[in-house]
């Protein structure tokens, strides 16, 4: 199995001076940018989940990676857990809260909470109890991840009122990025529940900010997104 300082080599070799740079303008980030792109990132994390074959392995090379402050190490780490999250459970939502905090960014944060923790509750419904203090954590990144979570749950049946519950206190936050997840999660939800999704939204209407409400009507019937736009309005 490589290590992480191999697999940061050849991310290095495939990237350039202007993707890097590039990319860490775009996502004002604070880390170090090897200039790799996303599909060549996976290429990566897609060689070691195939290498990788023990739980035990997995976590070492996913925080092994996560250690430097590399974007390229990191996102191949979060793309690694999901490649083989066959190999998670439960006892990984504190590692994996870890990451987020130590996250600082959506290109980081939203394939931790959308895709490994999503099919981690997939495969773990019980656990997403262990969720609800994610949804307090002063750290909106960490909040943002247990909106983010149910978007797969959601879609595969999941009750819609663990969710609820967790939008509705965050609903007038000002913050951007919980603002859009939250609108993102009702957009996705809208898709094959929009009925839930109206009854939910039209009496918070007032209540939401643009961004929420724009992406959460995407997918209701004309008549349902006029009835909340009327709502907010008001």
């Amino acid at each position: 199995m490589r290590s992480g300082e191999e697999i940061e080599e050849a991310l290095a070799a495939v990237g350039t001076v202007e993707r890097a740079a590039g990319s860490k303008r775009y996502l004002k980030s604070s880390l170090q940018h090897l200039g790799a792109s996303v599909p060549q990132i996976r290429q990566e994390a897609k060689a070691a989940a195939r290498e990788i074959d023990s739980q035990r392995g997995l976590r070492r090379l996913a925080a092994e990676l996560w250690g430097e402050p590399v974007f390229e190490r990191r996102a191949c780490a979060a793309f690694l857990l999901d490649y083989r999250v066959d190999l998670l459970g439960p006892a990984d939502i504190p590692a994996i809260r870890r990451y987020v905090a130590s996250s600082g960014t959506w290109a980081l944060v939203d394939p931790l909470s959308v895709d490994v923790l999503g099919h981690l509750l997939l495969a773990h419904p019980e656990a997403t109890g262990r969720l609800d203090p994610w949804t307090r954590d002063r750290d909106f990144w960490v909040r943002r991840a247990a909106l983010l979570s149910q978007i797969r749950p959601l879609k595969a049946g999941a009750a819609f009122d663990r969710f609820a519950g967790w939008a509705d206190p965050m609903l007038e936050e000002r913050e951007f990025f919980i603002r859009k997840a939250i609108g993102w999660v009702l957009r996705e939800a809208g898709k094959s529940r929009a009925p839930e999704v109206y009854e939910w939204l039209l009496p918070r209407a007032p209540r939401a900010s643009g961004v929420t409400i724009r992406e959460a009507v995407k997918y209701l019937s004309p008549e349902a997104r006029a009835a909340i736009l009327r709502a907010r309005a008001s």
